[in-house]
């Protein structure tokens, strides 16, 4: 098992300097840096370059992470919008090969997050959109790239909420590149039992956000990681566990994610650095023993 985090839990922005983050996460004790898949895009080749450079320097591997924006919904009613997608896969994925990354998750099968004031078929919607993770899947496997389908809760979108809709919407794509990703901030508002989520996701299980249900870092709240951790020892997982907290205000991380107040406790990037590495202390003695 290896332990990661979002670079953007220090970040106002989706973007920033991942050079500097791949040093960092490595100085903080973690084995992997997950970044924006968007700001890859944004990135030229010598950036890319140096960005994976210096995760190889620092021994660290580097994730990748996005939600699609509306007008690339891969479960669009409109057949632009779908082909738009596809579209944005073909530019992203080559670039995660050139970067080292063989893995991205998200909602990269819909959109994020969801207008709730368009109305919406879900079995329709599920249905274009394994129809499109298909075609998406055959792409990402000619550039070694799995995608990972992210369970998120009701308020963010209303396709695949629980850990037994993305076994089944796993299944309905039927590709070995496509994976089930869960996030405990999700699963905490959406699932009966966390372990037991994990438990039903099984080998499909290809990638495991974690935090707490107040968005800080795990060890700061209440989650049940003893259940967790119990789940995940039950399925023999042996994968990237990612730390996604989100807790400063402001730009377009704060907008997005819904973080009204403060959460850092006024913390400047030394209190940020302090918490985070305690938190992963906390969390391989919980995870790993």
């Amino acid at each position: 098992m290896k332990f990661g985090t979002y670079f953007a839990y220090w970040e106002q922005e989706w973007r920033g300097d991942y050079v500097a983050y791949a040093r960092k996460v490595a100085k903080l004790g973690f084995d992997i840096l997950e970044i924006s898949a968007a700001g890859l895009m944004n990135m030229d080749d010598n950036a890319i370059q140096a960005m994976r450079q210096a995760a190889a320097d620092e021994g660290i591997g580097l994730t990748a992470g996005l939600g699609f924006p509306a007008d690339a919904d891969m479960s669009s009613a409109d057949p632009a919008v779908r082909q738009r997608g596809l579209d944005l896969m073909r530019k992203m994925l080559p670039l995660l090969e050139k970067a080292g990354i063989d893995r991205v998750g998200g909602v990269i099968f819909a959109s994020w997050p969801y207008d709730y004031n368009i109305p919406f078929d879900k079995p329709a919607s599920w249905a274009r959109s394994v129809e499109s993770m298909k075609t998406a899947a055959d792409i990402a496997r000619d550039h070694g790239v799995t995608l990972l389908c992210e369970v998120v809760n009701r308020f963010e979108h209303f396709l695949v909420n629980t850990s037994e809709e993305a076994v089944r919407f796993v299944q309905d794509i039927d590709k070995p590149n496509v994976k089930v990703m869960l996030d405990t901030f999700h699963m905490n508002i959406e699932e009966d039992f966390l372990g037991d989520a994990i438990r039903h996701a099984g080998p499909l299980l290809g990638h495991l956000h974690i935090g707490e249900c107040n968005r800080k870092v795990p060890g700061q709240g209440h989650m049940p990681w003893d259940d967790i951790a119990e789940g995940l020892r039950d399925i023999g997982y042996d994968q990237a566990v990612v730390m996604e907290p989100f807790v400063r205000m402001g730009g377009t991380v704060g907008r997005e994610i819904k973080v009204w107040h403060d959460l850092s406790d006024n913390g400047d990037d030394a209190k940020l650095d302090a918490d985070i590495e305690a938190a992963l202390k906390f969390v391989r003695e919980k995870f790993v023993g």
